[in-house]
């Protein structure tokens, strides 16, 4: 089936939700990064206790419980890229054989499918864990010179350079946390792009949802109300 034929084969409904898709992703991305003064999100009041966190670093002696704190991170990243690494396989593995799903979707969606729709179909979400994937591999690697110039951050919490040193670290700890809240994010929209396998429609229902629990964790959680909290309030 040639790219035409199967453009024919998808409606205007189905590319004004693959738009919706991409508006909403985006818009999320920037929003959360570029948030209202009065409602801040959760990625931007984290930076804030990431930087503390260096300064506390930079005077304490020895420094093994902010050793294990990176290495978990890195373990995350990690973690996060291998699962898109195997789930990009699986879809790849789709993709060059769509016969076992061509049934599901015919019963899902009440009429017969053309096996060239399901493979672009299935390219929706194998984009978003491609962009998922990079987004942890960078940050895996930021988070890497996070380490660097923590190591690299002197003893001493009076010398000239122990502070500026330690906030710099802090900077690249808030940069690597952005790209991997970016990559779960990406993780979120590859889940709800599976639902175009079932028609526009169910695509549309899911992306509310899934922009509905990409907003509510990032402004409208107990985590964010917590993270708020003045630290003198009594629990």
């Amino acid at each position: 089936m040639s790219f035409l034929n199967v453009a024919g084969s998808l409606t205007l409904l189905d590319a004004a939700a693959v738009a919706l898709f991409f508006i909403l992703w985006l818009w999320l991305g920037w929003r959360i990064g570029h948030p209202s003064a009065a409602k801040p999100s959760v990625t931007v009041l984290m930076q804030d206790y990431r930087l503390q966190w260096m300064r506390m670093m930079a005077a304490r002696d020895p420094r093994i419980f902010d050793a294990q704190i990176m290495m978990s991170l890195r373990q995350s990243t990690s973690f996060f890229a291998s699962t898109c690494l195997l789930a990009m396989g699986g879809l790849l593995a789709l993709i060059g054989n769509v016969e076992p799903l061509q049934g599901v979707a015919t019963r899902l969606t009440n009429m017969e499918s053309a096996s060239a729709v399901l493979q672009v179909k299935l390219f929706l979400p194998l984009v978003m864990l491609g962009n998922a994937f990079l987004k942890f591999v960078w940050s895996n690697r930021v988070f890497g010179y996070c380490s660097v110039i923590m190591g690299a951050v002197p003893n001493d919490p009076d010398h000239v350079q122990a502070v500026p040193m330690a906030l710099k670290a802090g900077q690249l700890n808030a940069r690597a946390a952005i790209n991997f809240n970016a990559g779960l994010r990406s993780m979120y929209f590859a889940l709800c792009a599976l639902a175009w396998l079932a028609g526009a429609w169910p695509l549309l229902l899911g992306i509310a949802v899934t922009a509905w629990v990409v907003w509510s964790r990032e402004f409208a959680s107990a985590s964010r109300e917590i993270i708020m909290a003045k630290d003198n309030e009594k629990q």
